[in-house]
């Protein structure tokens, strides 16, 4: 029903330039066609018709048997949405706190269990010292201020990372964080810090090297119990904002299977809509892991026949 609406009033919103004036809109192939006539809308109901409808239809056409567990994010954009407004490359970064709430919020309307954020980087300490202070004072603003949602929300809050690397009240505040939402198991928050998945490799392989783990005893499961993500599913869709498309050295062994979604759209305007828009083409794709598409169909055929016939038990056993 809602989907005839959002391509009329998609429309609609090309066309208005500003708040005041009437425009003349065909709303036929649409729920309302029975009206079948030109109808007279203000700018600003077909605004806040498109600002509605975008985000619940796209979150009601979501499948909810076919949710990623798992879903990592690369923030990419803030320097050059700053940049693009006159501002400096902080003033991105601290809008770019609002599109994480919007991620969040969106994650969990959908039923996502993981989400994982590429925060800061192992490169990142790289950038101008000014910036890097000012993104690390920001983390410690957020944690704190965050903290009471994070816990009304039932998040739990976790970090991938070289963390001891981070300011000391960065460390602090993230270990308050972590002990305080320890018990919520509705969302999984992971920050990735000072993280590269390199650094992260090599580190497993120390270990296990220091751990005299032999040979033979190495194998995908062993290496990936050796990882940050140990404790965590594997992402099973990879979303980067910006337009970029590489994968810039961020969950290179956990992603080996994940599905790659790229938006043009920089960070601090990446919302709850985008983030349905990213499943919803997560869920148009078909998942082989090797296999052919008729191996697909027939396992998915199977798997319907196995539920219908545990659904049919259960109601005898009424």
């Amino acid at each position: 029903m809602i989907k005839g609406i959002l391509i009329e009033v998609h429309s609609l919103s090309k066309e208005f330039k500003g708040i005041a004036g009437l425009k003349q809109t065909s709303i036929h192939n649409s729920p309302l066609s029975f009206l079948n006539f030109q109808v007279p809308l203000p700018a600003f109901f077909a605004y806040h018709l498109k600002t509605h409808f975008s985000v619940m239809s796209l979150l009601e056409s979501i499948d909810p048997q076919k949710i990623p567990q798992h879903v990592a994010i690369i923030m990419d954009g803030n320097g050059r949405w700053a940049q693009s407004q006159g501002r400096e490359r902080v003033f991105g970064h601290l809008n770019g706190v609002e599109a994480v709430r919007a991620s969040l919020k969106a994650a969990t309307a959908a039923g996502v269990k993981y989400l994982t954020l590429y925060a800061f980087s192992t490169e990142n300490w790289n950038r101008p010292k000014e910036e890097v202070e000012a993104l690390m004072t920001l983390l410690v603003h957020t944690i704190v201020s965050e903290m009471d949602e994070l816990d009304k929300n039932e998040v739990r809050l976790h970090t991938i990372g070289d963390i001891e690397n981070l300011p000391e009240d960065c460390k602090e505040e993230l270990n308050k964080g972590m002990q305080r939402t320890a018990h919520h198991h509705r969302v999984n928050l992971i920050l990735a810090l000072s993280y590269s998945s390199r650094w992260e490799i090599t580190r497993a392989i120390q270990k296990m090297i220091t751990e005299g783990v032999k040979a033979n005893d190495v194998n995908d499961k062993t290496i990936s119990s050796y990882l940050n993500t140990a404790a965590f599913p594997d992402p099973e869709l990879l979303v980067r904002t910006s337009g970029e498309q590489r994968i810039s050295n961020f969950l290179l062994w956990q992603i080996a299977y994940a599905e790659l979604y790229f938006t043009e759209t920089l960070w601090p305007d990446f919302g709850e809509e985008d983030f349905y828009a990213a499943i919803v083409d997560y869920q148009s794709r078909e998942r082989r892991f090797g296999r052919t598409s008729a191996q697909i169909i027939d396992m998915e055929s199977k798997q319907e026949q196995t539920g219908s016939e545990a659904e049919k038990g259960s109601e005898l056993l009424k």
